[in-house]
């Protein structure tokens, strides 16, 4: 039985939390798009590229998430904060297809963190 988009995004976190790659995109399908601003990736090297370059630019990050899910879609607003930098602006679409990520749209503007 195919899993909710909500299980889906449920299992998602909790991949990204290890910082395995190769975990992480197995909630992808294998045609799946990856949208940044700079390029379009496709399928799993592409994935992990599109995520792994997100995970560099803020470890250990502390991320607040607004799911907001409507039927096969998911619009995720979040922040996040490093000692460093932070991202206010962070809006991620993601698209399901039979219990996977399909698609995924990822904008977000990351600034050096001013006290």
């Amino acid at each position: 039985m195919p899993r909710t988009p909500q299980e889906v995004f449920a299992d998602h976190g909790k991949r990204l939390g290890t910082g395995d790659l190769g975990l992480i995109t197995a909630n992808y399908t294998e045609d799946a798009v990856f949208v940044t601003p700079e390029k379009t990736l496709t399928g799993h090297p592409g994935v992990r590229e599109g995520i792994g370059r997100l995970l560099a630019d803020l470890p250990d990050a502390d991320w607040q998430l607004t799911p907001r899910f409507a039927k096969d879609v998911l619009l995720l607003q979040w922040t996040a904060t490093t000692p460093t930098h932070e991202v206010t602006d962070g809006v991620d679409t993601f698209v399901f297809r039979d219990g996977l990520i399909s698609a995924q749209t990822v904008r977000y503007t990351l600034s050096p963190r001013t006290d």
